[in-house]
C-alpha cells in the first residue's frame, strides 16, 4: 500500500488503530518509515494519527484521552476545570480508568490516568466534542468525588476552609446535592462520605 492509498483510506478518521487494520503485519515497516518522515504520528503503541495537513478531522484532546485508554472517562482536575468548578486552566487531560495505566505523552499533550475499582466506575456521561464525536466525561458531582477520593490524604483532618483556600472551588451551586451525597455513599468509604458532608455544608453556607 502506498502512503497516498493509506491517507485516502484514513483521512476522514480521527485516529488510526492497528487493531482495525487487517494487513497490519505487512504495514508495520511502512508505518515506521512514514513515522520517520512525519507523515503519520504515533500517539501510543498501536494508535496513530495522520499528520496535520493530511487528516481531515483534528481530534480533540478529550476524545484522545478516551481513545488512548479504554475504558476511561475524563475526570478530576480536567473535568473540574471543564465545569468551571476551579479557576485554573488545566493543561494535562486527567482521566480515570479500571486499568493500571498512568500516562501517555505525545504531540497533543499529556494524558494522565488514575485507577478506580470497577464498582466505582460510574457517574459519567457521553457528550459530543467539537467534531461531534462521542466522548465520556464525569458528571460534575462524580468529578468532584473522584478528585476527593484520589486525594484523600489532602482532605483528611481539614476543616471546610480547605474547599475555598486550598482548592478555590467555585460555582459549587451547579452540584446537585442529592446526587453528590448518593454518589458519595457508593464509594463505601467513611472518609469520602465525611468530606462530602462537609462540602455540602460549605455549599449551603456559601449561598
Amino acid at each position: 500500500m502506498t502512503y497516498t492509498e493509506f491517507k485516502n483510506t484514513f483521512s476522514k478518521r480521527p485516529l488510526i488503530s492497528l487493531a482495525n487494520i487487517a494487513t497490519v503485519v505487512a504495514l508495520r515497516r511502512q508505518l515506521s518509515r512514514w513515522q520517520d518522515k512525519g507523515l503519520i504520528i504515533k500517539l501510543r503503541r498501536g494508535i496513530y494519527a495522520l499528520n496535520e495537513h493530511d487528516r481531515k478531522i483534528h481530534p480533540s484532546r478529550i476524545f484522545l484521552a478516551n481513545a488512548l485508554c479504554s475504558p476511561s472517562y475524563v475526570s478530576t482536575e480536567y473535568a473540574l476545570a471543564y465545569y468551571n468548578l476551579i479557576p485554573e486552566k488545566v493543561e494535562d487531560v486527567t482521566s480515570v480508568t479500571t486499568k493500571n495505566v498512568k500516562k501517555f505523552t505525545n504531540i497533543f499533550g499529556a494524558f494522565i490516568y488514575q485507577h478506580l475499582k470497577t464498582d466505582l466506575f460510574f457517574g459519567f456521561k457521553e457528550i459530543q466534542d467539537e467534531n461531534k464525536l462521542p466522548v465520556f466525561i464525569a458528571e460534575p458531582e462524580k468529578a468532584m468525588l473522584d478528585f476527593i477520593y484520589l486525594n484523600l490524604s489532602e482532605f483528611k483532618g481539614q476543616d471546610k476552609d480547605v474547599f475555598e483556600k486550598s482548592y478555590r472551588f467555585q460555582n459549587l451551586t451547579i452540584l446537585k446535592k442529592k446526587k453528590l451525597f448518593d454518589y458519595a455513599r457508593r464509594y463505601n468509604n467513611k472518609a469520602v462520605l465525611n468530606i462530602a458532608e462537609k462540602l455540602l455544608e460549605f455549599i449551603r453556607e456559601s449561598v
